[in-house]
């Protein structure tokens, strides 16, 4: 693959920051979106802007068609058996708190459990806290190792039959993990338990099947994988879906609707109430095309090496420490790491400064954090428009950033 051609796709990615050229490493936060996406929004709404499943006149007719003709690319690209399978919604978050609110509520009751991790993001921790306060269930946390990463052993003593719900992220958004998520399916479902898998991190970077994994329900999210913001998927198994009762209520979703009571439409269409996302749907479609083109393992063989460049080459710094595991293989494209005595949001400020562009705070992960014995990190992340070059910019910015706080204190 010709990376270098990979980012001339990205227009944002061909300006000056700072009056230096931008080093974007901020991708697992949002990702940058490529010319063929933008382009593809645009033509929606010079070309054939309406709503969908409504109207029989002609753009009405073409939106539709585009907009369930994304739903039907989603479903290949997670290979899940159905359409009826894959619900739009605004993000993952959504997607979490719409299987907390709507399965959760159905199927934990007192005395129940729901298993999670230390390394969950706030999206995959609190719709759990309020389920399991709201049905008097106790939550639980899978411990992990000193690298980060979780060892089956602990996931097997931690789901019991008393477990209801599972829910992991398929991969860190701090730590970089890459989770053995169809085994803990597997332990899930000997206990009787569903899993959720909390795909944010996972859907730009691994290549994903639901089937193969077992997952019950896979949630994630457009914008970091090319997509515009605020579209998002739910995926869930058939058999969930028709059992579960909707969570938003009103036009598009609604089959009869009476003076004193309503029915439903059938699946997906029962958990997209009002107005979808349209362009959002489109666009994510487009971004899809984009991804294959390029092919999954071959994006995560990417991240692998970049990854690798960039431990070797910051671990070559003294003070600067590095968490998560040591092997790149186990991660995707996430270095997250502190320098000592230099604050994560100096750090960040600094490289900006050099036109670099890295997190740095909690990361919606504060439970992560207090674990790793940190208030802050510094994080930068890696996707398809990176290289070797973007990593040797940020090791420089890294330098100066010692050398300025050295020189001030």
């Amino acid at each position: 693959m010709n990376w270098s051609e990979v980012r001339k796709q990205f227009p944002i990615l061909d300006q000056e920051v700072n009056g230096q050229p931008l080093v974007y490493l901020d991708s697992a936060a949002t990702s940058q979106k490529p010319i063929q996406v933008i382009e593809t929004l645009a033509e929606y709404y010079k070309g054939y802007n309406s709503n969908v499943h409504r109207g029989v006149h002609t753009l009405g007719t073409r939106a539709t068609d585009k907009y369930e003709g994304a739903r039907e690319k989603v479903r290949k690209f997670i290979n899940a058996s159905s359409a009826e399978e894959v619900i739009f919604t605004r993000g993952t978050t959504t997607g979490l708190n719409t299987v907390a609110a709507s399965y959760g509520r159905a199927n934990v009751g007192e005395g129940d459990e729901i298993v999670i991790t230390y390394m969950e993001h706030h999206s995959n921790i609190i719709p759990w806290q309020q389920l399991a306060r709201e049905k008097g269930a106790t939550l639980k946390y899978i411990p992990l190792q000193k690298d980060g990463t979780i060892k089956l052993e602990d996931a097997e003593k931690a789901i019991s039959k008393k477990t209801k719900i599972v829910s992991v992220t398929h991969v860190s958004n701090v730590l970089g993990v890459i989770n053995p998520i169809k085994e803990l399916a597997a332990i899930a479902h000997q206990n009787g338990a569903v899993m959720v898998v909390d795909g944010a991190q996972g859907a730009p970077h691994v290549p994903i099947d639901v089937k193969d994994l077992d997952a019950d329900f896979y949630a994630f999210s457009g914008h970091k994988m090319g997509a515009p913001t605020g579209i998002g998927v739910l995926y869930g198994k058939k058999a969930h879906l028709e059992n579960m009762e909707p969570i938003e209520f009103g036009g598009e979703m609604i089959d009869f609707v009476g003076l004193y009571e309503s029915t439903w439409k059938e699946l997906p269409w029962k958990f997209e109430a009002g107005t979808p996302i349209i362009a959002g749907a489109i666009g994510l479609g487009a971004a899809i095309d984009f991804l294959n083109e390029i092919g999954r393992e071959a994006i995560l063989e990417h991240e692998h090496k970049l990854a690798a460049y960039a431990m070797e080459k910051m671990s070559q710094l003294d003070g600067l420490t590095i968490y998560g595991p040591a092997e790149p293989e186990k991660r995707a494209g996430v270095v997250t790491f502190n320098i000592e005595g230099v604050h994560p949001h100096d750090v960040a400020t600094v490289l900006d400064s050099e036109g670099i562009a890295v997190r740095a705070g909690h990361h919606c992960a504060q439970p992560l954090m207090k674990w790793l014995d940190v208030s802050a990190t510094a994080r930068a992340s890696f996707y398809i428009y990176n290289d070797e070059q973007d990593i040797d910019r940020l090791v420089e910015g890294l330098v100066k950033t010692k050398e300025y706080f050295t020189n001030v204190f």
